[in-house]
This record gives C-alpha cells, sequence and structure tokens, in this order.
C-alpha cells in the first residue's frame, strides 16, 4: 500500500498564534514554523504558551529540518523551548535567521544549532522532500510562502501573507510562481485565514507613510511612537520622516532595538548619516527636534511605553504636549492594556494619535480579494485553511467554494489531527498527542491544568489556612485552631468571621475524637468538609481551604 503524505497541525487551529505544522511522509519530517500564543487572561502567572511537541519527541530521528515562514513571535518564539528536546537543522531567510540567533544565543543554544540562510527561489531538499522559498509580503521583511514537493504531490503552505503592490522594500509577492506552480498541479494548498473576514484588499505598508508626513509637519512637540518591533518597513518609515522634518530619532525597548539591530547588519534598514542619536542623550536635544520610536504597542507590562506612561522608565518621562502615536492596532484581548495606557497618557496631558484618527496602521494578512486571486492562481485539489479560530476557518472554506474548490474537498482540521492525502483523495485520520504547554518563568510544562485551577480559585476567592497541634500520645487538641486567611477577607474588620471559623473547626475536630479518628487525613479532610459548608452558607464563597495538623 503506498505511503500517505500527513499533515498535521500541532497549533494555530482554532487559535490566533502558536503556528506549527508537521508535514510527514513515509520515514521523513518537516516542520514549518514553530510559534508561540500568548496567554489569555485566566493563565494567571503563565508568561508564553507553546505547542505540545511530544509526538516530535517521539519521532525525532524522522525530522529532516525545520523551515520558517517569517520572524514572528508566532511563528519562531517557541523555538529557545523546543529545541531543548529535540535538535534539527533550521532554515530560513537572512531577517528571519537573525532574529532567531538573538533567541538561540540569549538561550545558549546557538552551538547546538545548524542555522541554513536560504533565499526567495532557493529549493532544499530534506529527505523526500523538497521545498521551495517564494517571496511574499508581510509586515515583516523577507516572509516567504513554500512550496513542498512530496511523492504524493505538491502542497503550497502560504505562511502569513499579504499582496503588496508598493512594497517600501524588495518586490510585490511572487505571484508569477505561485500561477506556474497552480499550472503544473498543486494537491493541496494550506492559506492564511486571519483576514479573511474582510471584503477587498489590505492598504499598502505605503500608505502609512503619508499619515506620518502629516502627523511630523503639524507638530512643535516632542514626538513618541509606538508600533510592534519587528515591522522594520514601518520603522524605516518612522526614520525617513523624522529625518525629513530634521528630527534626531532614538529607539527604546529591548525588542526594538534587537530588531534594529538585526535589520541595520542586513541592510533591510537605510539609516540617514546622524539622525540616530542614543536615547540617554534626548535630554540635551529640543523637544521638536526629537523622535523616540518604542515598544509597547499592545499595552505589555513592562514595555517601554508602559514604562514611559507611568514614570518608571529611567530616560524618558512623559510631559505635557507630547504627540504620542500608536501605529498598530490592537490584538484581540490586549485593548484593555492599551486603554490603561492611553487613559494614562491622557492624565499625564499627552496628545495620543491611534490608528482610529487616520491610515496609521495596515495589516500583513491578506484581505478576502487577495486571497481570491491566491486561490485562482494555486487552484488547488484540496484547500486547508488554517491560521485562525473557527469563525475564519469557515469563512476561508466558503471564500474556496466560492472560487470552484468543491466542498468536499476542503478540510477543516483542528490541532493534533491527522489529514491524510493520497494524489487523489484527502481525509481526516486520528490524531496525535497535542495541546498548549504553559512557560512559568524558567519552569516550562511544569504549570498544568490542576496548578492553574488553583491559581484561578485562588484568585477569585482566596485561601484560609486551619492550624492545629495534636498531642503525638493522645491526639488530644494541644493548641489551635488557628486561622490564616489571604485574599479571602481583611481579618482586623471580620473578627467575629474568624472566631465563627475556630469554633466550626474545633466541633468537627472534637466529631473525630468522639468517633475516635486519628487517621490525620480523615480529621483534615473533616475540618476542610465543615468550613467550607459553612463558609458557603454565611458569605456564598469558596476559599480554597488548607488545613495543617502539626504533631508537639
Amino acid at each position: 500500500m503506498a505511503e500517505k503524505l500527513k499533515i498535521i497541525a500541532l497549533g494555530g487551529l482554532n487559535e490566533i498564534g502558536k503556528n506549527l505544522t508537521v508535514y510527514e511522509y513515509g520515514n521523513d519530517i518537516i516542520v514549518v514554523d514553530v510559534g508561540m500564543g500568548f496567554p489569555d487572561d485566566d493563565m494567571y502567572g503563565i508568561d508564553v504558551v507553546i505547542p505540545d511537541v511530544s509526538y516530535l519527541i517521539k519521532n525525532q530521528d524522522k525530522i529532516r529540518g525545520i523551515f520558517l515562514t517569517h520572524g514572528h513571535e508566532d511563528h519562531i518564539g517557541a523555538l529557545p523551548y523546543v529545541l531543548r528536546s529535540f535538535n534539527a537543522p533550521i532554515y530560513a531567510t537572512r531577517m528571519t535567521l537573525g532574529l532567531v540567533h538573538l533567541k538561540l544565543e540569549e538561550h545558549k543554544l546557538l552551538d547546538t544549532t545548524k542555522l541554513v540562510t536560504c533565499e526567495a527561489g532557493d529549493v532544499i531538499r530534506a529527505g523526500k522532500f523538497s521545498v521551495e522559498f517564494i517571496h511574499a509580503n508581510h509586515s515583516i521583511a523577507d516572509a516567504v510562502s513554500f512550496a513542498i514537493k512530496s511523492p504524493v504531490g505538491t502542497v503550497i503552505h502560504t505562511g502569513d501573507f499579504k499582496i503588496d503592490p508598493t512594497p517600501i522594500k524588495g518586490k510585490i509577492m511572487d505571484l508569477t510562481r505561485l500561477g506556474q506552480l497552480g499550472k503544473e498541479g498543486v494537491l493541496a494548498m494550506l492559506a492564511d485565514s486571519t483576514n479573511v473576514e474582510r471584503p477587498g484588499y489590505t492598504r499598502s505598508e505605503r500608505a502609512v507613510g503619508a499619515s506620518f508626513d502629516e502627523l511630523f509637519k503639524s507638530c512643535k512637540e516632542r514626538i513618541i511612537v509606538t508600533t510592534f518591533a519587528s515591522n522594520v518597513d514601518r520603522i524605516q518609515q518612522i526614520i525617513n520622516v523624522a529625518a525629513r522634518y530634521g528630527r534626531k530619532v532614538a529607539i527604546t525597548g529591548r525588542s526594538m532595538e534587537n530588531s534594529m539591530r538585526v535589520a541595520t547588519e542586513l541592510g533591510y534598514t537605510e539609516i540617514p548619516q546622524g539622525v540616530l542619536v542614543d536615547i540617554n542623550h534626548i535630554k540635551s536635544l529640543p523637544r521638536d527636534k526629537i523622535c523616540i520610536i518604542t515598544t509597547g504597542s499592545q499595552g505589555e507590562a513592562m514595555s517601554a511605553l508602559f514604562r514611559i506612561a507611568f514614570s518608571t522608565h529611567k530616560q524618558v518621562e512623559i510631559q505635557a504636549g507630547d504627540r504620542v502615536i500608536i501605529s498598530a492596532s490592537a490584538i484581540p484581548g490586549n485593548e484593555n492594556a492599551v486603554n490603561n495606557i492611553i487613559n494614562e497618557l491622557y492624565r499625564k496631558r499627552a496628545e495620543v494619535v491611534s490608528e482610529n484618527a487616520g491610515a496609521l496602521h495596515v495589516s500583513g494578512h491578506a484581505c478576502q480579494d487577495e486571497l481570491k486571486i491566491i486561490h485562482a492562481l494555486v487552484r488547488p485539489k484540496f484547500f486547508i485553511p488554517v491560521h485562525g479560530e473557527q469563525r475564519h476557518l469557515q469563512t476561508h472554506a466558503r471564500v474556496a467554494q466560492e472560487m470552484g474548490t468543491p466542498p468536499e474537498n476542503i478540510i477543516i482540521s483542528d490541532v493534533g489531527r491527522v489529514i491524510e492525502l493520497t494524489a487523489n483523495s484527502a481525509q481526516l485520520g486520528g490524531t496525535v498527542p497535542s495541546g498548549r504547554v504553559f512557560v512559568d518563568g524558567y519552569g516550562v510544562g511544569d504549570v498544568g491544568s490542576v496548578v492553574l485551577r488553583d491559581r484561578r480559585h485562588l484568585a477569585q476567592d482566596g485561601m484560609i489556612v486551619v492550624v492545629v497541634s495534636l498531642s503525638g500520645e493522645t491526639g488530644e487538641l494541644v493548641s489551635g485552631p488557628d486561622i490564616i486567611t489571604r485574599g479571602f477577607v481583611y481579618v482586623k474588620e471580620s473578627e467575629s468571621l474568624m472566631e465563627e471559623l475556630r469554633e466550626v473547626a474545633l466541633e468537627a475536630l472534637e466529631a473525630c475524637q468522639v468517633r475516635n479518628i486519628s487517621d490525620w487525613a480523615t480529621i483534615k479532610s473533616a475540618m476542610k468538609g465543615e468550613l467550607s459548608r459553612y463558609l458557603y452558607r454565611k458569605t456564598k464563597r469558596n476559599p480554597m481551604i488548607l488545613p495543617v495538623v502539626m504533631e508537639v
């Protein structure tokens, strides 16, 4: 029986971010992107979320390479954590590898990882696969799509893309090559669904430049601009307009500084002579001659803009009249964090200009009409929408049907589900281990659903600790019960409740003694049960109750 091509998403389906797709044929596996996701609001203490790669760890001998479409965190952010478990050569374009290099250097993985620089047009052999790099437009330089050839046919994996007819640097997306591949015959296409709900076309990055020009031309105050650190084309436009109006530019924010360093070293950013200054030197310059470019467009706590707004930044403090330009849209879930910063900026009498006031941000993802162009050029036999929540995947499926793909040839998959392809068929198969792994500080995967449940419980209702000391010989009460609370009530104002809780705990202990119960686990359970029932009747709350029994 002939081998089937298996396509398995370990992330990026029914969610935004955490993109990781596995292609498997026989004894060969290639991995496309290894991204991270951001924690939900109820994931207390979690820093980042990464895909569960236990399937790849189990099959690491088959892995022939990791191929990266571009350098955004949701496509490369999990690499330092994943590469601790297995090793494979990484193939990517120069800008992407520059950002990966910084990550691996920070995690001390650089010496053990093989990095291979590729360019659009290159074809890499990886076992039974060959992977062709195809130039794409996105909101970061050097983005590519892949044409993945296998013994059963060619699969197009678009990655994140838009069709920008007037890009700031480089050329328009290589539609010609996609059209050629379409004529040769494409078995399947996995395409970006992020912006599929928006009709029409995504505006060109160049449209933002005119808005910046207007905002700089009329301003006599200091200008602070925040945008995504990886959007070097946007940063280039800000630098260009600042230089045009005689302003010096200072950069602040670690990710912005790293991104600028990589982009400048690789020639993706051209800084006019004498325009860039150290952030420590801006106090000596006139206010109308300063432009600060900073991180924090998503309201991240401890980002440079957050620290500037809340007066904890060492070099920059908001002054009345400062014009703060937010050149980004809030990622779903970040709206409150962004609004908190905006409100604080207003409180300090700054002028805030967001994308609501004009064309200050354009998306890096294709809208419906651009997606239709790609479908028309590629003409895949089977279509698999990726990179989106369920509503995005379903909407993209309808767009594919409009473009002539039969409904039975469209597969909406889920994380961990195996799609099996032959030259003439595509169907959903079984599942592989998958899910979310939580990173908390240096811990990877040591915080699971049980720990998160406890954190939610503590956050919602607080905690009560009941401490009793029992005689090791007789089992009689020596001291206590003592009640300690955290996050439940303010003890000094709830003395009567604390006394009532002591009485309830004491009654539970006495009941155990009457029944000659000396097992500590049973005693703890009895105290916990009685206190829980009493508290719910009295307060309608369910705090976490921790009984502590000490032997004296």
